[in-house]
């Protein structure tokens, strides 16, 4: 999630933002700002938006594995989702467009009928499921992935 050219700036930012403050009232005892918070504030906020905040970001993954009768969807450490291949009526690669048609990325979604897991870029493959709803998942090789899909779901049809 890091790489995103866009993202990383703002959590540097905000890293280096509380840094500097707390650099300047606690380790210099120069007062930070034109109306300084307590020192017991900076000591709450330094771990929370100088440590946590960016290691939060960097510890986002996208995992996505095809299982022999499901796909599961891994937005580490957030959401785990599993769909069952015989819920699944095609899987497309496409090309999207993640903040009009999701809101962004991450796992996004206008409605609870369609929604995304992605980390950057716009490319996916997109699952229709039965129930109507739509599932788009990002990958850098979409094709791939859907190639993955279609071929699991070959061999479980083949097996019933």
């Amino acid at each position: 999630m890091l790489s995103s050219w866009l993202l990383r700036p703002v959590i540097l930012l905000v890293m280096g933002v509380f840094w500097w403050g707390f650099i300047q009232q606690i380790v210099l005892d120069k007062p930070w700002g034109n109306n300084p918070g307590p020192n017991w504030l900076l000591w709450l906020l330094l771990p929370i938006f100088g440590v946590g905040f960016p290691l939060f970001f960097m510890s986002l993954r996208l995992i996505v594995e095809v299982r022999s009768d499901h796909v599961d969807i891994r937005y580490v450490p957030l959401t785990h989702r599993r769909i069952a291949f015989a819920d699944i009526e095609r899987a497309e690669p496409r090309t999207y467009r993640p903040i009009t048609e999701y809101g962004g990325w991450g796992v996004k979604g206008w409605s609870r009928r369609k929604v995304a897991y992605s980390v950057s870029g716009n490319q996916g493959v997109d699952l229709h499921l039965r129930d109507g709803t739509s599932v788009m998942i990002g990958s850098r090789e979409p094709h791939k992935l859907a190639r993955a899909l279609h071929e699991a779901m070959q061999r479980g049809r083949e097996a019933r």
